[in-house]
């Protein structure tokens, strides 16, 4: 019955699998037998793309039919050709020639000029309606990303090694995705499979493949089509040929001013249509390498579209060198043509082409205007086109039912998404695997399933280390998984040894319980610390509990905190304790003034959208005053010797003050007005770099309760706000003011303290904080003003020479301002060199007391394109 019933079950399977192991196959080769690798062969009756390997080899399976192949190769003739599938294997070896272009002659009437400036010209006003030109499409796209590691610092591979990372290994993910696209901007992605090799995290490559270089910008780069092209590019006719009655135009595309950012290589653009037909080019940004090739083809009416993708990224940074490559084949393209502008317009470049005397557009008030425009006008010159373009694309979005959506994705997975198996991926894949890909998966499955035991709170198999408990750990750290959703971390102790003059050397042990309830959304934090310091023998000890809760863009966090510590004056906590350690040891700087405090605080932040928050706070505390214990110091220089604990103060003479309670309130609102969101899977993203962040904040003394001895009302106001100019010119600014409506009792930690810096590490704010001030020589209990700004160029100075941008280097200039009711006006001017091997930057600034100079010193700090983000 077994045998038979096996029988039975190969007679219904193999006639389905012989259906299957049929289509095209073959090698795309020049004419002297090269193959060409990523060769784009488009299936014209399916819309059906693939892509030939690194072998030049290709493989599509078909259904039995008579089939029509454009074979595409940058540089290669395109060779349209018919094949027969029938049952099998049909073997289909393709001969590109190169390419030969024709300068053809073309007639000037006005003036001489590169016939590439009037295709571009051309090709850049119809760049929003090939934006337009439809409703909506699906296409379904395969994807292969394959990433290495290809050089490591010599003293870091045995370490690396031991973490599973080797050089030349191979890193890849795979997906197969049902892509959604309507207007405005709304784009769904369903992954039907999925395959990786290493964190199955659920990131999608796509980002990069939903780029249109209609747009005005590919990621942070400028395209060759932007409305500003010809700011940042030059363009050179290089020939044209012809793909049946198409004539392809091919343009080389040069920076105006090489660097970062812009593109380099070739784009070709489609006569008449102006549409792009291919383009091969190369853009740096932050000093990587980023190369794109696509390639088009009609998939509706006069309607070209990327059929397929090449994406390759590579750089070298501190001594780790890689490279990753994306693959992307499109196939079954269904595109809902937008009738409204289904009307082909001939351009009329007025520049230097004849514009009849009878060519003149009627006024035009509403959209259906616009679109009887359209269809009853055959000509019309460069400027009417766009006008009637740009007044339909605002006549359309005032039809959104929320104008505040500027684009919305969504991505999901499919249930059996991950449960495809290699059978599978063998018939579907149109682009074979390495050897080095195969190893990557075999190597990397195990990852994927840690990852999985993570975000579903499920260990069934127990792929998830939980780690064994050792005495070092107190020593070292640690990290205890307790279950897939509850971590114990344990704080490196011996990086937690710091110096000041009051405790001399303090121990500090700390660490923290976490809990993630849902996905990630919900997390509950217990975060104990205890502090012992071997002068003053004192022992503190404070704890945390904190819970925080986010959904669909509706933010919340209480927490608890207490217990008796050492706090800094500004509660900011401007000092590291590592700075102030290394300062005091080795120059005998104690920069870092601090007090007791017992206290107990309770707080809550709510954020019901990105437009508004609020956090308030109420905290006790009995603070007393900490003096010197310890002298200790490495650095013994004559004339150099410790200051007390006492910070000094232009406005208060003596800072000490006797013990106290106090009992403080505070509370602050941000209100960001005109702000746009995307929608990320139902999670509104808002846009914060476009709008401005408005600040008010008030703190309260309150005397008379729980034994207070304070009593203060201080009120301040803040704007935050930044602008972009051109590539990569960005102007950042702070300005605060603020005032204490009653200071009549206050002790100095609760003066008004700013964000100075006397080390030579700078802030990790270029705008926002002071590179030469004095912490709390300006502190003040009266009225305040202060400014930061700080500039960004593309090309200044040293970045005039295109080595130096292409490596990613940036040039800044800062100017801060304070003035206090009491004090002078406090200036400082500076530049920095910004992106020095891609991580630091040098700054030099200069400060002034009214027009008197001060100070001239150098700081270092952190890149700014690491950036610290509070929302």
């Amino acid at each position: 019955m077994h045998r038979l019933l096996y029988v039975a079950f190969l007679l219904v399977l193999l006639p389905s699998c012989a259906l299957l192991a049929q289509g095209i196959r073959g090698l795309v080769k020049d004419a002297a037998g090269a193959p060409l690798p990523y060769a784009s062969i488009y299936v014209v009756e399916l819309r059906d793309g693939a892509s030939t390997n690194m072998q030049g080899r290709y493989e599509i399976r078909l259904p039995a039919g008579t089939y029509t192949l454009k074979v595409q190769y940058l540089g290669y003739q395109t060779q349209q050709l018919q094949v027969q599938v029938s049952e099998g294997w049909q073997e289909q070896e393709v001969v590109l020639q190169e390419q030969v272009q024709v300068l053809r002659e073309v007639e000037i009437s006005r003036r001489q000029e590169d016939p590439a400036l009037t295709v571009m010209r051309k090709a850049i006003t119809k760049r929003k309606y090939h934006l337009l030109q439809y409703d909506s499409y699906e296409v379904q796209v395969y994807m292969k990303g394959t990433g290495q590691v290809t050089d490591v610092p010599f003293f870091l591979k045995k370490k690396l090694k031991e973490e599973g990372l080797n050089v030349d290994e191979a890193y890849t993910s795979e997906s197969v995705s049902l892509i959604k696209f309507a207007q405005p901007d709304k784009l769904e992605e369903k992954v039907i499979s999925i395959r990786t090799s290493g964190e199955n995290s659920g990131a999608s490559p796509n980002q990069y493949i939903n780029q249109s270089f209609y747009n005005d910008r590919i990621a942070t780069a400028i395209s060759p089509l932007s409305g500003q092209a010809f700011a940042y590019y030059k363009f050179r006719y290089e020939g044209s040929f012809y793909e049946g009655e198409l004539e392809i135009n091919k343009i080389r595309v040069t920076p105006r001013s090489r660097g970062t950012q812009v593109f380099e290589g070739h784009i070709y653009i489609i006569s008449g249509l102006w549409a792009i037909h291919s383009l091969d080019l190369v853009t740096t940004i932050q000093g990587f390498q980023v190369s794109v090739k696509q390639n088009y083809a009609e998939v509706a009416q006069n309607c070209w579209m990327p059929v397929t993708h090449q994406y390759r990224f590579s750089g070298k940074i501190l001594g780790f060198a890689g490279e990753f490559h994306y693959l992307a084949s499109c196939r079954d393209y269904k595109v809902v043509l937008n009738q409204d502008l289904m009307a082909e317009t001939q351009i009329i470049d007025e520049k230097i082409e004849d514009v009849p005397p009878a060519l003149k557009m009627p006024r035009v008030t509403d959209k259906d205007d616009i679109v009887e425009t359209l269809a009853s006008e055959d000509k019309m010159t460069k400027k009417q086109f766009r006008k009637m373009i740009n007044q339909y694309e605002k006549e359309s979005l005032k039809e959104q039912k929320d104008p505040q959506i500027v684009s919305e994705r969504s991505y999901s997975v499919d249930t059996l998404a991950r449960k495809r198996d290699s059978t599978y991926w063998a018939e579907i894949r149109p682009v074979p695997l390495s050897t080095k890909e195969l190893k990557g998966y075999q190597r990397d499955d195990s990852l994927a399933r840690v990852e999985s035991a993570k975000l579903t709170g499920k260990d069934s198999t127990g792929v998830i280390k939980k780690g064994r408990f050792k005495p070092s750990v107190f020593l070292l750290g640690g990290r205890f998984n307790l279950t897939p959703r509850t971590v114990l971390a344990l704080d490196p102790t011996l990086t937690q040894v710091y110096y000041n003059t009051v405790e001399g050397f303090n121990v500090n042990v700390s660490g923290k319980l976490v809990h993630r309830t849902d996905s990630l959304r919900r997390r509950l934090e217990l975060a104990p610390t205890v502090r012992y310091g071997l002068a003053s023998e004192d022992v503190y000890a404070k704890g945390r509990i904190s819970y925080t809760y986010a959904h669909k863009g509706v933010r919340r966090g209480f927490f608890v905190e207490g217990g008796k510590f050492v706090s800094q004056f500004n509660e900011a906590e401007p000092i590291h304790p590592h700075i102030n350690t290394l300062s005091s040891l080795l120059l005998r700087r104690n920069f870092m003034k601090i007090y007791e405090k017992g206290y107990l605080q309770g707080g809550f932040h709510y954020r019901p959208s990105h437009t508004f928050s609020v956090s308030t706070s109420l905290e006790w505390a009995q603070r007393g005053e900490l003096f010197d214990q310890s002298n200790y110091s490495l650095y013994n220089g004559e004339g150099r010797t410790y200051t007390t604990n006492q910070p000094y103060s232009r406005e208060l003479a003596d800072t000490g003050f006797p013990e106290h309670q106090a009992l403080l309130f505070s509370t602050q609102l941000t209100y960001r007005p005109g702000i746009t969101y995307r929608i990320y899977n139902g999670r509104k993203t808002a846009n914060l770099s476009k709008v401005p962040e408005l600040l008010l904040q008030y703190r309260k003394g309150i005397r008379g309760v729980l034994g207070s001895d304070v009593d203060f009302d201080h009120v301040q106001l803040g704007l935050n706000h930044g602008h972009q100019f051109g590539v990569s010119g960005k102007l950042v600014y702070e300005l605060r003011a603020g005032s204490f409506l009653n200071n009549r009792s206050m002790y100095f930690m609760d003066y008004h303290h700013f964000d100075g810096n006397r080390t030579i590490l700078s802030s990790l704010r270029p705008a926002g904080s002071f590179r030469l001030l004095d912490y709390y020589e300006f502190s003040t209990n009266n009225g305040y003003v202060s400014a930061h700004t700080h500039y960004q160029f593309r090309k200044f100075l040293l970045t005039q020479l295109p080595m130096l941008r292409f490596s990613g280097l940036k040039e800044n200039v800062f100017v801060n301002y304070l003035k206090t009711g009491v004090s002078q006006h406090y200036y400082e001017l500076g530049y920095s060199i910004d992106g020095i091997l891609r991580l630091f930057r040098l700054e030099l600034a200069a400060s002034f007391n009214d027009t008197e100079f001060k100070e001239l010193a150098p700081r270092i700090g952190i890149a700014t394109i690491f950036t610290i983000n509070a929302d």
